[in-house]
This record gives structure tokens, sequence and C-alpha cells, in this order.
């Protein structure tokens, strides 16, 4: 990981995550061993983020958080950068309405 400015390594993909969390999207890299990812929660609403090594993984990892769970909260209207592996998939559930959700691979911070 770099200490220079985020730099966009790859696509950037979209989720709407739900109180039902959608199919995880694979976050690819165009960089060699890009492990940092920009995740903007555009929403209103927390969304408990599910990372994984495939998309099963990053599904079960979604839920609301009660007490201890494997998914991220990322607070509404936030911008977070965060170090997960390379080519990880993504997706949110939330515990009530809908947030859109952005995902792009790069590296920096």
């Amino acid at each position: 990981m770099s200490i220079n400015a985020f730099n966009p390594q790859g696509n950037t993909v979209t989720f709407t995550a739900n109180i039902a969390a959608p199919t995880a999207v694979q976050a690819v890299s165009s960089g060699p061993q890009t492990d940092a990812y920009r995740i903007i929660n555009s929403g209103t609403v927390t969304v408990f983020l599910g990372v994984g090594a495939n998309a099963t993984a990053a599904n079960t990892n979604a839920v609301v958080i009660s007490g201890n769970a494997a998914s991220v909260p990322l607070l509404p209207g936030t911008d977070e950068i965060l170090i997960f592996a390379p080519g990880s998939y993504f997706t949110g559930i939330t515990s009530a309405g809908t947030a859109v959700v952005y995902v792009t691979p790069g590296e920096g911070l």
C-alpha cells in the first residue's frame, strides 16, 4: 500500500444495499497487487459492508451488526479507503431503506 493520495486502478463497481443484501460484485484492479478500495456510501442509511474472496463469502459477511459480526459499517454519506485482498467481492445490507454504494480499486490513502 502506498502513502500517496488514492489512485484509481480499475473500474468502479456499484450495488444498492437493501434489507436483503444483493448479489456481491467484484472490484477488479488493473494494477499489480492493488489492495486499497475507495468505498462511498451515497445513501442516507448505514450500510453493513460484506467483503469476501468470492460472492458467497461476501454475502455471508453482510449482516446487520447486533453483537459480533464480520461486516464493516459504512455511515451515511461517507467516503472510506479500506484495505482488502486484491479482487475482493463486495455487497451490503441495511437495517432499513436503501443506499447506493460505489467501490473503486486502487492504491494509496
